[in-house]
């Protein structure tokens, strides 16, 4: 992780929201946040949205067609949180323009095109990365270490889970043409987190997709994808919106003990934004509630800054976020052909 913060002196890095809904405004706090960024430009369709941005930084320049955006000369880089359908050419015309580059999940909708991202960021050397923002959440970090410092022994299985019993939105979050589907939405997070907690070799992978209820969407209403590691370990995942009864948001059992990320029951109806609460249970079935890892806030921008300035590396790279697509396309496939494993091609591992 990187030691160094820019100093005050440091001429900041000028960063261009390219779209501005709920996460650019979580962009925004964290320009704001952070030594060695500073935010001067705002590009977005909507004027209250404008509007919006302008609240937290009304020196910004602001526009409503992002391509005069990426050609003012006014930013340095450009944060593009538009639907994922659009995130691959959004980032080849600001690569192409000689703009750094941070992308919201998932990187693309193809590992190919992913791929290509990552060979144009590095011949026009610029930074490429993903803000996978769940990699920092207290209640993942927390649980990373346990099983880091072998509190409950050697890994062997590892379970994730996030949904409920609701009908969808409306919005593109729903829509699979858009999204890349069910397992592409919240599984550019928790796939991300699974990928980032076992370097084991992946040796494949199974997907499913239900659609049984929720007709007004196109995303399936329950998604699994389960990952086999070339050790025999396995991790899984799902996402649902059929779930009367939640699973757990995380279950790792380990060869002495297990954790469990328990749902907040307070938390509705965004229990899903909120940390889980840590249990730890060893062999004799004693439960310990683990308190939650105090996270810096903005910690990804932090990051992000001291590698533009000092070249100090990030937890979160490029090739982790195209693996994540490699292996959702995975699973994907297998899902069309009712679960045939696909044994995904993946940079990292």
């Amino acid at each position: 992780m990187p030691s160094s913060t820019p100093s005050s002196t440091t001429v900041p890095f000028r960063v261009g929201l390219l779209a501005y809904g709920a996460i650019g405004h979580e962009h925004n706090l964290a320009v704001a946040a952070t030594p060695g960024l500073e935010l001067r430009a705002v590009a977005d369709l909507n004027p209250d949205r404008v509007a919006a941005a302008l609240e937290l930084a009304p020196d910004a320049a602001t526009y409503s067609d992002s391509m005069e955006m990426l050609d003012s000369g006014l930013i340095d880089i450009v944060v593009i949180s538009t639907p994922p359908n659009s995130h691959y050419s959004w980032a080849k015309e600001s690569l192409n323009r000689g703009l750094h580059v941070i992308l919201e999940k998932p990187m693309a909708l193809t590992a190919e095109q992913c791929d290509e991202l990552i060979a144009l960021a590095i011949e026009k050397e610029l930074v490429l990365v993903v803000y996978q923002n769940r990699r920092f959440d207290p209640d993942f970090v927390t649980m990373r270490r346990l099983i880091q410092e072998g509190a409950i022994g050697e890994v062997f299985s590892y379970e994730s889970f996030v949904g409920g019993y609701s009908r969808p939105c409306d919005y593109w979050h729903s829509m699979s043409d858009v999204s890349g589907g069910a397992i592409f939405d919240w599984g550019s997070h928790y796939l991300d987190q699974i990928l980032n907690l076992f370097p084991e070799k992946v040796a494949h992978v199974s997907g499913h997709n239900h659609k049984r209820h929720w007709d007004h969407v196109t995303n399936a209403d329950h998604a699994e994808v389960a990952i086999t590691f070339t050790d025999g370990r396995t991790a899984s995942f799902v996402n649902s919106d059929l779930a009367a009864e939640r699973k757990p948001k995380f279950y790792a059992l380990g060869t002495t003990g297990a954790i469990i990320g328990e749902w907040d029951p307070n938390a509705e109806p965004a229990v899903a934004d909120l940390p889980a609460k840590i249990i730890m249970v060893d062999s004799t079935g004693a439960r310990t509630s683990v308190e939650l890892d105090v996270v810096q806030p903005f910690e990804f921008h932090r990051e992000l800054a001291a590698l533009l300035h000092d070249g100090a590396l990030m937890q979160v790279r490029a090739i982790d976020s195209r693996d994540v697509v490699a292996l959702m396309e995975a699973a994907e496939t297998s899902a069309a052909h009712n679960g045939m494993p696909e044994s995904p091609v993946l940079l990292n591992n």
